[in-house]
């Protein structure tokens, strides 16, 4: 692709704050396109828990046709608790594209913030930059939709094939390879798993292994995700790049969000051999939506991730030059005073925006 031509993005906000923060990271798109060569076409369409209301459907196919046309998708926050399928689980359209694309890879990225408040004592001197890769289509999630239960107990199935986990990790000794090209990989590619208790993971391990024979100049470990769990909470700055079935990654992406300040500051990115889907942590939060409370710095992260996929996903620099823009910007807005209100500060939605705005 030539960087003088658009590219398209497809927006699903969303529902709850996930419309909230998508408005500031869609400009912050458009300030990167007034001051580089990089051009977009943004496609809004309908996903989430009031479509669903009112459909019936969680998205319509026009929003799938959308996302298979679009060189990347972008997504708010979907779900309501309020709104739930008929066996009481939650509308999750962000679930339903990673299975229809095959976003195998799910990265969440976890970088403190120089003045974000981490509850980890020594953080803000030691720092924290790691990355949770999390395989996204399978585990226990596969199961999704398809448990059995009776009066007396209930079953799910956690699947773990060859297939996806060779091309997870592949993608992981990859994405490591490129962190320490840029300087900021230090510790190598961790597996996480309970290998010492279920097959399953011995399996899942044992790929990781032959894995890591084709790439003998990452340092690599294996650790149980029970003694990764306490090792996390108390030296993260020693951890670099784990990967990890579905469930465990889903549980431990959150907790590491929580060492940099919470959900409102963490990045996403569910990734496929050729699509991907860029969004926060945080869900809908219908406690403060409409309130102009909602921390938008997640999205605009994510945003930046999608730019540095489409730089690897297209040859072009300058959308690489964008991503690491907009992350400096998003320091010097901190670095400058910005307080979000889960912090204890006044900084809601709109000084945020303007401030990494202002950055930039």
């Amino acid at each position: 692709m030539s960087a003088n031509n658009a590219l398209h993005i497809a927006v699903l906000a969303g529902d709850g704050v996930g419309l909230e923060v998508m408005a500031p990271a869609l400009e912050v798109l458009r300030r990167i396109e007034a001051t580089s060569e990089l051009k977009f076409r943004f496609t809004d369409a309908p996903a989430g828990a009031n479509h669903y209301r009112e459909t019936g459907k969680s998205m319509p196919d026009s929003t799938i046709r959308l996302c298979e046309e679009a060189d990347a998708i972008l997504l708010g926050a979907c779900g309501l608790p309020s709104v739930r399928y008929p066996d009481n689980t939650e509308i999750m359209p962000q679930v339903e594209l990673r299975f229809h694309f095959d976003l195998y890879a799910g990265v969440r990225p976890a970088r403190l913030i120089p003045g974000v408040p981490s509850p980890i004592v020594g953080a803000d001197r030691r720092g924290i930059d790691l990355v949770v890769i999390r395989e996204s289509t399978e585990g226990l999630f596969a199961s999704m939709g398809k448990g059995v239960v009776t009066e007396t107990e209930a079953r799910e199935t956690l699947v773990i094939t060859r297939k996806t986990s060779e091309r997870l990790f592949e993608f992981s000794f990859r994405l490591t390879e490129r962190r320490r090209a840029r300087g900021r990989s230090h510790g190598g590619l961790i597996c996480v798993d309970k290998a010492n208790v279920f097959k399953a993971f011995a399996f899942f391990r044992e790929m990781f292994d032959e894995a890591a024979k084709r790439h003998p100049d990452v340092k690599t470990d294996r650790l149980y995700v029970d003694a990764c769990s306490a090792l996390l909470v108390r030296r993260p700055w020693d951890f670099d790049v784990m990967v990890m079935e579905n469930m465990f990654g889903d549980i431990l992406s959150d907790m590491t969000a929580g060492l940099i300040g919470g959900m409102g500051m963490a990045p996403s990115a569910d990734i496929g051999d050729t699509h991907a889907v860029f969004q926060p942590c945080h869900g809908t939060a219908p406690d403060i939506m409409g309130q102009g409370k909602a921390n938008p710095t997640g999205m605009i992260l994510s945003v930046a991730m999608m730019l540095d996929w489409l730089a690897g996903k297209h040859d072009l620099e300058s959308a690489t030059e964008a991503c690491e823009r907009i992350e400096r910007a998003v320091d010097k807005a901190y670095a400058d005073g910005i307080k979000p209100m889960e912090f204890g500060g006044n900084n809601g939605t709109t000084d945020i925006a303007k401030a990494v705005l202002a950055a930039l």
